[in-house]
């Protein structure tokens, strides 16, 4: 099955240079050589084995299937990439070197070794659509500003302990919110606070959107039985000059997350499966077009429902030795896909009366949230894969009438609770 090929070519990458093995089919000659890592050297190699072989094509081994050398061979329409897991080749690299060496140049021979033996086991990479990889960039970035949101919130709040602690029942619990922001660069000590008027206090919630009077009573009523946690200099002005910087980050990041949100939402707008995630109760604004650029629109991508769970990470993995068994989480997936689908199933249950029982279910049965809330994403996944696949969106109705039609128990527990 490898004479479909010209080359077939090993490839380990790294972040100067990429060491190469390949082989031709038609005379069994190996090469091998170490690629700078520049994009005309890149070039300059790809040209010259397809001007060697005209009409014929060039498989690739790796190890990624995203990165700088990714997107540097996926414009060639003459190569074809076949990526592995990284943990794939490592257990490869042991069953012939057990005691853990490790070498760039071997790798390459490893992973040349696995595309001429288990090809078969092995698929070729295909890119979804260009606005699917669009909006799957935008909504994982977007989801890591949230993370650097979050954790300047965390060093917002070690700093205030640390000098102001009042601010911080002051501002609520959002310390990324625009009210907080402002508060903290109005006053940024408790000595300004102490010395502003009340009715200066209360209008400047009033312009934040805070307008419930018993909140605002109390936190006035704090202001004036407080005292400052410090009067020393040196802690107050360290403090201050260090919340001032991450306000300063804090806002720089929330217009960021504004403009991902805009652009996603524009992008998740026009795509062509938009119909089918925004019918699922719980997605909205944030998690459909997560799901979209999780599922994509090669309808090839996942056989199987099984399969797309495996590929999430939400499927559990049984172990068998002898006579026990043993179920865990599955440890490698992509994170983000498996994220998104956890997150999606921990937002169902509010909106899904069946999704709310079948979680409380677990409970029930002794699994902690973070399980109760996988075991839901699998069983979401298998839903998602069925609309995805027939292109329908999801009616809640049908689905609780197939369940009664297979006698299942969630069916027996929904009709009960209704």
């Amino acid at each position: 099955m490898n004479e479909e090929y010209a080359v077939l070519v090993g490839l380990d990458w790294a972040d100067q240079k990429h060491d190469l093995c390949w082989v031709e089919t038609d005379t069994g000659k190996t090469h091998t050589l170490v690629l700078e890592h520049r994009p005309e050297r890149i070039n300059e190699w790809v040209c010259e084995l397809i001007g060697k072989y005209p009409g014929r094509r060039v498989a690739v081994c790796l190890e990624q299937s995203r990165g700088a050398v990714v997107y540097a061979l996926m414009g060639y329409a003459e190569v074809d990439l076949y990526p592995v897991n990284p943990v794939t080749l490592s257990d490869y690299r042991k069953a012939f070197s057990p005691s853990g060496a490790k070498d760039d140049p071997t790798d390459a021979k490893l992973l040349l070794d696995l595309l001429l033996r288990h090809r078969e086991a092995l698929k070729v990479w295909s890119p979804d659509t260009e606005q699917t990889r669009l909006l799957a960039g935008l909504c994982a970035d977007r989801r890591k500003a949230v993370d650097l949101r979050t954790s300047l919130g965390n060093g917002l709040r070690s700093k205030l302990k640390e000098y102001y602690p009042q601010a911080l029942s002051l501002v609520g619990e959002n310390l990324f919110s625009e009210l907080c922001c402002a508060f903290l660069m109005k006053w940024p000590r408790f000595e300004n606070l102490a010395a502003a008027r009340s009715e200066t206090i209360r209008r400047f919630y009033y312009a934040h959107h805070c307008r419930r009077e018993q909140l605002i009573k109390e936190r006035l009523d704090l202001i004036a039985n407080s005292r400052p946690l410090t009067t020393d200099g040196a802690v107050v002005k360290t403090n201050r000059m260090y919340v001032e910087m991450i306000i300063g980050l804090i806002r720089s990041v929330n217009r960021s997350i504004q403009g991902y949100d805009e652009q996603i939402d524009t992008l998740f707008q026009e795509h062509p499966d938009a119909f089918i995630f925004k019918s699922f109760p719980g997605a909205g604004k944030q998690l459909a077009p997560r799901l979209v650029a999780a599922f994509g629109t090669d309808r090839d991508r996942y056989k199987t429902a099984v399969s797309a769970s495996t590929y999430f990470g939400v499927a559990p993995v049984i172990e068998r030795s002898g006579k026990q068994v043993w179920i865990r989480w599955r440890w490698h997936c992509p994170k983000f896909l498996r994220q998104s689908a956890v997150e999606f199933a921990a937002s169902s249950i509010g909106f899904s009366p069946w999704a709310k029982l079948y979680y409380q279910e677990q409970i029930n049965r002794g699994k902690k949230h973070h399980a109760a809330v996988r075991a839901l994403a699998f069983k979401w996944v298998r839903i998602l894969f069925r609309c995805w696949q027939n292109r329908t969106p999801y009616d809640e109705n049908k689905y609780l009438a197939a369940l009664e039609r297979h006698g299942s128990w969630l069916a027996a527990v929904v009709k009960a609770a209704a």
